[in-house]
Formats: structure tokens, C-alpha cells, sequence
């Protein structure tokens, strides 16, 4: 009733297969071998990371919402999303970012949610952040300044009038209840 029908093979290619290439990890390794790759630092988002490598030398400023590694350095503002400096980065100039970790040279305001200078840091300037960690072996010349998180906006509190002040003298009081006693009078002497 059913007839199989055959498909002839495919020949066989001579091209070899093409090499599996393996994702690349989430955050970028140290340089230094054998150290430990950071596990406290945020997820990198699904914008990718963008890398301005160590032989590179950019003068302006930087700016996007992406996340940005800076092996190189830049002379000028940096204001990204998530900004890593590693440690043969260098940043003459102010960065701003959500979250910012220091591995190498900052010269100038960070400013920051979260802020991380790594034991490789050197950040000379103000920092203001409302979470900062320095690792011990950083170094940081500067002001530190807690930025404030935004409170949700406080229920409607209607006011309470004051109460008054009773002073002894002001006590008036009213005709005495049958059942009360009298007050005991003075004796004169």
C-alpha cells in the first residue's frame, strides 16, 4: 500500500568541516595570568561589550547607553552605560556610568550607581556613588560623596493641630460632683 521512496545520498564533499567556534565568555579575563576572572561584577547586558583595545590612543569624549572596556586610554569625558577600566586602561577625564569597575588609571570624577576599584586601581579625583567598594591595594586620592538613591514620594500626612500647654494656674475646674469629697482646707495657726 505504501511505496518507500528513496532519496539518493548526498555525495560525499571533499571540504573539511567548518570549526566550531566557542561562545565568547561574559566578562572579559584579566590580562595577568592565572588570576581569577571578577565574579561580583554585573552580568554584561545583551548590548555586547565594546573593547578599546591597549595599543589604541583616543582623544574626545565617549558616550552611548552600550558597555565599553577601556584597555587603552582616552583622554577626554566617558559616559556609557557600564564602563570597565582594565589594567593598562587609562581615562584623563570624568566617567559616569551605572556601574564602574577600576582595574586601572582614572584621572579625573567618577561618578556612578556602583562603583569598584580593584586592587590594581589608581583613581585620583572625586567619586560620588551610592554603593562604592575599594579593594585593599587601591589607590585613591580624592572626596567620596554618597549619592542618594530616590525614595518613592511619601503618603499624604494631614497635619496634627498642637496641643495645648496646661500650665498649674490655667486649671479651671467645675463645680464639685456631689460624690467627689471636698478638698481639705487650710489650718491657720
Amino acid at each position: 500500500m505504501f511505496n518507500k521512496i528513496k532519496t539518493p545520498a548526498a555525495p560525499p564533499s571533499n571540504r573539511p568541516a567548518a570549526p566550531v567556534i566557542p561562545p565568547l565568555p561574559d566578562m572579559p579575563s584579566s590580562p595577568r595570568a592565572g588570576a581569577p576572572a571578577p565574579t561580583s561584577s554585573p552580568a554584561v547586558t545583551g548590548r555586547g561589550l565594546s573593547t578599546l583595545s591597549s595599543d589604541l590612543l583616543f582623544e574626545g569624549n565617549v558616550s552611548g547607553a552600550g558597555d565599553l572596556q577601556i584597555d587603552g586610554q582616552v583622554k577626554g569625558d566617558v559616559r556609557v552605560g557600564r564602563l570597565i577600566v582594565g589594567e593598562t586602561g587609562a581615562v584623563e577625564g570624568n566617567v559616569q556610568a551605572d556601574f564602574i569597575e577600576v582595574r586601572g588609571r582614572v584621572v579625573g570624577g567618577v561618578q556612578g550607581k556602583q562603583v569598584k576599584l580593584v586592587a590594581t586601581a589608581y583613581v585620583d579625583g572625586d567619586i560620588t556613588a551610592e554603593q562604592l567598594s575599594i579593594d585593599v591595594g587601591a589607590f585613591f586620592q580624592g572626596r567620596v560623596a554618597q549619592g542618594q538613591r530616590q525614595a518613592p514620594a511619601p503618603a499624604a500626612v494631614t497635619p496634627v493641630a498642637p496641643m495645648p500647654v496646661v500650665t498649674p494656674a490655667a486649671i479651671v475646674t467645675s463645680a464639685p460632683d456631689a460624690s467627689a469629697e471636698k478638698p481639705a482646707e487650710k489650718a491657720s495657726v
